[in-house]
């Protein structure tokens, strides 16, 4: 019997393996994983950062949609230490019940682009259980992700995940560190949620709407846009300029106006 064949990557999970042995070693580091620790990695792929992980964990737990994939992560991972590999959909996978006591639970992941932003999002629902997110995104991504207020890369991705955590820009990763290699650059985020958050909103769900109101018209004044929402009196009350666009407020800034107008909803 000769080797079998490799496996291919699907375009449908949006899949390109890590390779680069450079790269590999600089994830782990970053991650930096000890014994004992709860640690999910989304999306193993074909193990380039599964087995490192292991190694240095002696137990994980991976989630993995593809299935065609899951008896060579075991052949190749198996022998590193304890791996639990659940065959799901990220998008609808549970992970705050992988937590043992809050801010315990490390999530890594090189994420298939087509699922990146819903994916962190749906993350963002279990901050309080998660520790922190080591994530190899498309590098665009990671921009918005990271950017302050006032650049056109600044938009809903970035006030909503700032508002949960703090996010870290660690470092960029060339197409040539994947098989098949993508159009794009990707890069390495970290993402730690707050154990306290440094504006909290009165009313997520109203910030939450709020957010996304002022980022799909852009181009208009936050007085245009949120017309439907906020008056002069909550941007007085705020003390924001409403005829600012909505890249030029920071997240404290979305906070203090949302909280001002659940107040006089009171």
């Amino acid at each position: 019997m000769g080797n079998p064949a490799p496996h291919r990557a699907r375009k449908r999970f949006g899949q390109h393996f890590l390779h680069d042995p450079n790269i590999i070693r600089a994830i782990v580091s970053a991650i930096n994983p000890r014994p004992g620790e709860t640690v999910v990695e989304i999306g193993p792929g074909l193990g380039a950062i599964t087995c490192p992980l292991l190694e240095k964990l002696e137990s994980l737990l991976v989630v993995e949609l593809d299935r065609d994939v899951i008896p060579i992560l075991q052949n190749k991972c198996g022998d590193y230490g304890d791996l639990n590999i659940h065959q799901a959909d990220a998008l609808d996978y549970d992970f705050g019940h992988l937590a043992t006591k809050p801010k315990s639970l490390r999530v890594v992941g090189n994420l298939p682009y087509n699922i990146s932003t819903p994916l962190i999002f749906h993350l963002l629902d279990s901050a309080d259980k998660i520790r922190d997110m080591h994530f190899l995104l498309q590098k665009e991504v990671v921009q918005r992700i990271t950017a302050p207020p006032g650049g056109g890369d600044y938009g809903r991705l970035s006030v909503m995940v700032q508002y949960r955590c703090k996010a870290e820009y660690l470092f960029t990763v060339g197409r040539g560190a994947f098989q098949p290699p993508p159009k794009v650059e990707s890069a390495v985020v970290r993402l730690e949620p707050y154990q306290v958050l440094p504006y909290p909103a009165h009313n997520e769900k109203h910030f939450s709407g709020l957010v996304n109101q002022a980022f799909s018209q852009r181009r208009k004044t936050l007085r245009k846009s949120l017309k439907q929402l906020a008056t002069d009196q909550h941007f007085q009350a705020a003390g924001i300029d409403s005829g600012k666009r909505p890249e030029q407020l920071s997240v404290a800034e979305f906070v203090a106006l949302s909280n001002q107008i659940a107040l006089h909803k009171e």
